[in-house]
């Protein structure tokens, strides 16, 4: 089928990373994907060699767009352009009018899923919720996944990026936004010796303002990484014994690892996200030990809302069966791509 994917880059990529996942993914399952974004730019260094069954259009083309095609997505409510909405309603036959939603662990989610909309124009709004249970949309997952990660090899992708693990040290990936807590996490890192891999943009520039020209501390050393594709980022990931995450994208690529990580959720000034990130935990460390529960809960408040971490990191190695318990759960429920392809045979 032919999909329009419509995607409004607001800010630190979220929104492109996660619509262009999902474009390749369908596309790599035999469906045509047109990605319409107000701002490409990123796609650069985070796609650079594009994907098969996809082509990118610039938003403000839309109107260069004769005819619909059989599927066409809103990606996080950013509303479709009135000139594609009068011509999905006009259209000999009606496209599958989708509204991605924003992943979230919230109870509503599962009342919320596949709700339909009628529109005045007669057409049909369906809401499609990404989750962690059967009762949602599932997540974002390719096929080949599980394949990649068995022969992915730490080793070599660490000698691909001139670096090497010095016996006895952990590795750890930062993602994250602007972090007032980090001076206290690079404080505990420097307690063991570690390698700590920070990403291009807040992470990089605050631990070079941090650590200084030397980028180390203690038994802490640190490397400021060049921008990472999709593919790379996700290689970090299985590379590292803990990752620091942010956003939507990167979260979900830290489940999928199944190594431990700390999730820094976008925050809002009403405090919204406290909720959203506690439903999270609730269900992550539902079947946790106890004594790991508390670690991780306590830990990721504090990273998320103070500027000291007075809970110290949870052992790892417990952190990292959970975590591996967590990914087994969520590979046994259905990808969000396979869902989304069910939702439109059933509509169409």
């Amino acid at each position: 089928m032919q999909w329009d994917l419509f995607c409004r880059v607001i800010d630190n990529h979220g929104d492109i990373g996660v619509c262009w996942r999902l474009a390749a993914d369908l596309a790599a399952r035999g469906e045509q994907v047109r990605l319409w974004v107000d701002d490409p730019s990123a796609l650069v260094w985070m796609a650079p060699v594009g994907a098969a069954g996809v082509s990118v259009q610039a938003w403000a083309m839309h109107d260069a767009l004769m005819e619909p095609g059989d599927v066409v997505v809103e990606a996080f409510g950013c509303e479709l352009p009135p000139a594609m909405v009068e011509r999905m309603a006009s259209a000999r036959r009606a496209p599958v009018w989708i509204n991605l939603e924003y992943l979230s662990a919230e109870r509503f989610v599962e009342r919320s899923h596949r709700l339909k909309s009628p529109q005045a124009n007669g057409l049909v709004k369906w809401f499609f919720y990404p989750g962690f249970t059967t009762r949602t949309g599932g997540l974002i997952r390719e096929h080949d996944l599980p394949q990649r990660q068995h022969v992915f090899d730490p080793s070599a992708w660490l000698a691909a990026h001139g670096l090497r693990r010095i016996d006895g040290e952990q590795i750890v990936s930062l993602f994250c936004y602007e972090q007032a807590a980090l001076p206290a996490l690079l404080d505990q890192l420097a307690e063991r010796p570690t390698l700590l891999l920070a990403t291009v943009g807040h992470a990089a520039r605050q631990v070079s303002e941090i650590l200084g020209p030397g980028l180390s501390r203690g038994a802490l050393r640190a490397t400021l990484l060049p921008a990472l594709t999709q593919r790379g980022y996700d290689e970090l990931l299985w590379g590292c014994d803990l990752n620091f995450v942010r956003g939507e994208d990167s979260f979900v690529r830290a489940q999928w690892a199944g190594k431990p990580f700390v999730w820094h959720i976008y925050p809002q000034h009403d405090g919204a996200h406290l909720a959203k990130l506690d439903a999270f935990l609730g269900l992550f460390l539902t079947d946790a030990e106890p004594a790991l529960s508390t670690q991780v809960r306590r830990f990721t408040h504090t990273w998320n809302t103070s500027t000291t971490l007075a809970e110290p990191l949870a052992p790892l190695d417990t952190w990292q069966r959970h975590s591996i318990e967590w990914r087994d759960k969520l590979l046994a429920q259905t990808d969000l791509s396979t869902q989304l392809l069910g939702l439109v045979a059933e509509t169409r």
